[in-house]
């Protein structure tokens, strides 16, 4: 990033907020070129075009991020493109910029102001040593484009042949250059193609389309159809009971392509906008509906997949791949909450609790670096964290525990998984503003002074429809403050900074837990919740951690079932696991009726729901108002997968992998397990069968790294290397 430092900004002279502008300029050349690279990014969404010919495959681009404080540049390679006589074209559309559920207010959040912008810079130098320098400017055209209408929550209408007969003259749109970076995340690109399944007529009447997968992206399709027809195809996620078309759990979000025919053939998909779906409805087709016609493209971050998992149950590994399919779905340069209704946001609590599982599954170091950026942009002044990141909420004295704590939780996995200290160096300050922050919430140790989402969608409330109660919320903030002021220590030991301070204050609030909280070791009758037990154990806070775990147990078994969410799931079966009941952790798991992960395999499943019930037994929805069916947070439990049923653990004081801890745990529901995970060192591999009574250890240790091996209270020290036990 160099040259387009002193590019202008550019817009549309008028406000255009739910259209697609295209930004040109011509040129010519008349010597030989040695090279051209394009520098570029936007306020909204962009892709470049020169000589009619896509520059890269950077879909979204310049990504998500607090536009006014954060803004992303690319530079591309693109002298291949450059012609004697040339034109750049770059379309922008609002993408992200655009409104939501949370920010209709006729605001935009992220900037204050309404209009879409470009700035870029075309450099080239040529054989004799002229190098020539074309930046966005006052010189520069703009015109509407074909995409008549978009916005990422209703979708877009696209008119191949609308043509703009009043070109304008772009206008300068002052904005802050010193906010721009060389791109820090990974690009959005095309992943996967996959084709229609199954053409239906549903009881309505209706022609939909299966895919048989619930995905992220857009769809591919030839049409031709009459010249004027509106045809429109609309996505969702599930059918109904009755085996119709459904959409209600999108809320407003129209979420439809509509392509206005113009009697000619056509092959078209999405330039501005995704959606999650499985399922199309066509509208206004007068084509022959043909399965070949139509093909899904799935789009995420361009993540390398790094692990993987499976078993004798085809079930688990049915959830694993939902788990997978989930984190692919919501990874969109910015961890979402859900890729289809009108949200879409990066919450922070969703973030925090499947962190782990995400850096064994894939490879996001460089995603959770961006996103902590961006983090820590937005933390206020105060030191408190928004709930979403980027943020579009208004900022204001609210932080809720296990929201907020993405801010310690986040940047220590990453650390653990890659050896990443930097993320360290950077966070640290950002960290200890946060438990500050808690802090000065607090009254005798107890954080009792904030508006919290506590357990959320959690079981142990007055009912299901109960969605934050049950939990008492005070002693979940209170715990979480004891687990990330433990983060914070630990990282400032690390980087070689006092920490007694915070030291003395965690104590303090330790014990102040167990006062108000806690009798003889075990929660008092008050507060006792699965999510409560869990916390206390999990996080090392009660004074008898296997009298908490028997009371664990024993609310488990007392039900037969779970009753945690968001907070207390991500560590339900390892502090069971931990604590001499990995019999009750593999009920659990293995538990296929209602509320269990595996109640949504049984319901048809391909990726993880927001609820335990988001479709019942008999084809009925939990609600219309907050109803995902990609919803990654409860997959977390693949970190357990990995860690207790395969057991590949990675010892803390040697991150990245470099030391790593063996110990599986067995279960006679289960023949054989295996897992992987692509390490910073090579790939580390743990896998036990049992046959004729017998059960035998595979493990697999690369270079560089060693292992400690646990197997039936025995422990082996391993170097590199392939070993049976």
């Amino acid at each position: 990033m160099k040259n387009i430092l002193n590019a202008q900004w550019i817009k549309f002279p008028k406000v255009a907020l739910e259209k697609e502008i295209y930004f040109t300029r011509k040129f010519d050349i008349n010597k030989e070129l040695v090279s051209a690279s394009l520098e570029i990014t936007a306020l909204g969404v962009y892709f470049a075009e020169i000589n009619g010919e896509r520059v890269g495959n950077y879909i979204f681009a310049p990504g998500w991020t607090s536009y006014h404080k954060r803004l992303q540049v690319e530079t591309y390679d693109v002298t291949d493109f450059i012609k004697k006589n040339n034109e750049i074209k770059v379309a922008v559309a609002p993408g992200w910029k655009g409104y939501n559920h949370f920010s209709r207010n006729g605001s935009d959040c992220y900037l204050g102001q309404n209009e879409m912008a470009m700035l870029c810079a075309l450099t080239m130098e040529f054989a004799d040593g002229e190098k020539r320098i074309i930046t966005s400017g006052g010189d520069w055209k703009c015109e509407f484009g074909k995409n008549v209408y978009t916005q990422f929550y209703n979708g877009y209408v696209y008119n191949p042949a609308y043509v703009d007969i009043s070109p304008e003259k772009a206008v300068i749109f002052p904005h802050n250059n010193k906010i721009l970076l060389d791109r820090q995340g990974e690009r959005i690109i095309e992943q996967e193609r996959l084709a229609a399944r199954e053409i239906i007529i549903t009881p309505k009447g209706e022609t939909v389309i299966d895919f048989g997968q619930n995905m992220t992206g857009y769809v591919e399709f030839r049409i031709k159809g009459n010249k004027g027809e509106r045809a429109v195809i609309s996505h969702a996620e599930v059918l109904d009971a009755e085996g119709n078309f459904y959409t209600d759990n999108l809320r407003s979000a129209k979420a439809q392509a509509i392509f206005v025919c113009d009697g000619k053939e056509h092959i078209h998909k999405s330039q501005h906008n995704f959606f999650g779906f499985r399922y199309i409805r066509l509208e206004n087709w007068s084509d022959e509906v043909k399965k070949e016609n139509f093909t899904a493209v799935v789009v995420h971050s361009e993540l390398k997949r790094t692990g993987w998992f499976e078993c004798s149950d085809p079930r688990v590994n049915k959830l694993f791949s939902n788990i997978i399919w989930g984190q692919k779905g919501n990874f969109l340069d910015v961890p979402t909450d859900c890729p289809q209704r009108d949200e879409r946001l990066g919450w922070t609590g969703d973030a925090q609790v499947f962190v782990k599982t995400a850096s064994y599954n894939f490879d996001v170091e460089r995603f959770f670096t961006k996103w902590l950026a961006d983090l820590r942009a937005d933390q206020t002044d105060w030191g408190s964290i928004p709930s979403v990141i980027p943020d579009v909420f208004s900022q204001d004295d609210s932080c809720s525990a296990a929201w907020a704590d993405a801010a310690t939780i986040c940047p220590w996995q990453i650390y653990q998984t890659y050896n990443n200290r930097k993320i360290l160096e950077d966070s640290v300050e950002s960290m200890e503003n946060y438990i500050e922050f808690i802090e000065g919430k607090s009254e005798n140790g107890i954080w009792s002074r904030s508006w919290h989402f506590g357990d959320w969608l959690n079981l142990d409330g007055s009912s299901p429809e109960d969605c934050s109660k049950g939990t008492e919320k005070n002693l979940i903030a209170t715990a979480y403050y004891i687990y990330s002021s433990n983060i914070l220590i630990k990282t400032k030991e690390l980087l070689g900074k006092d920490a007694s301070e915070h030291k003395a204050k965690r104590e303090a609030s330790i014990a102040a837990f167990r006062r108000e909280f806690m009798e003889n070791g075990r929660i008092k009758p008050e507060f006792a919740t699965q999510t409560a037990c869990v916390l206390a154990v999990y996080f090392g806070i009660s004074d008898n951690i296997a009298e908490t775990a028997k009371q664990l147990n024993e609310l488990v078994t007392e039900c037969g079932h779970l009753k945690t969410g968001f907070v207390g799931t991500p560590y339900l079966l390892h502090a069971l696991s931990e604590n001499g009941y990995a019999e009750t952790a593999y009920g659990l798991l293995l538990r296929e009726e209602y509320p269990s992960w595996l109640f949504s395999v049984k319901m048809g499943a391909t990726t993880i729901w927001e609820h335990w019930d988001s479709m019942r037994e008999d084809g009925s929805m939990w609600d219309t108002s907050m109803n995902s069916f990609n919803h990654y947070a409860y997959g977390s439990v693949a970190d357990w997968l990995y860690g207790v049923a395969a057991g590949i653990n990675v010892d803390e004081t040697k991150p990245g992998f470099e030391h790593i801890i063996i110990k599986p745990v067995t279960d006679s529901r289960l023949t054989f397990v295996n897992a992987s995970i692509d390490t910073r060192k090579g790939v580390v591999k743990s896998g036990w069968k049992t046959e004729n009574g017998k059960t035998t250890y595979s493990v697999e240790i690369p270079e560089g790294a060693t292992a400690t091996v646990i197997i039936g209270g025995e422990t082996t020290e391993i170097g590199a290397g392939k070993y049976e036990f």
